[in-house]
């Protein structure tokens, strides 16, 4: 897959909901449409909390990973 946009990441590490979503969309917000947010989190929740995030926002989950205790979303901005 070759993208012209860059991939940005968010280290969210150690927060627990709702932080990860919310400076996830803030993030989000501030960054052009179709560029790709690499965001790593934690917290268990996030499971849950970003896919559902992205589906309510319109943004693209494009990859849900998990290694060990470490979640890692890239997410297509709207």
């Amino acid at each position: 897959m070759n993208e012209n946009h860059s991939e940005n990441t968010l280290d969210l590490s150690g927060l627990i909901c709702p932080l990860p979503v919310l400076k996830a969309r803030k993030r989000l917000a501030a960054m052009a449409p179709g560029a790709i947010l690499k965001v790593i989190a934690t917290d268990p929740m996030s499971a849950i909390d970003m896919p559902h995030f992205c589906n309510e926002q319109g943004h693209m989950l494009l990859e849900q990973q998990q290694d060990g205790p470490v979640l890692i979303f890239r997410i297509r901005c709207k």
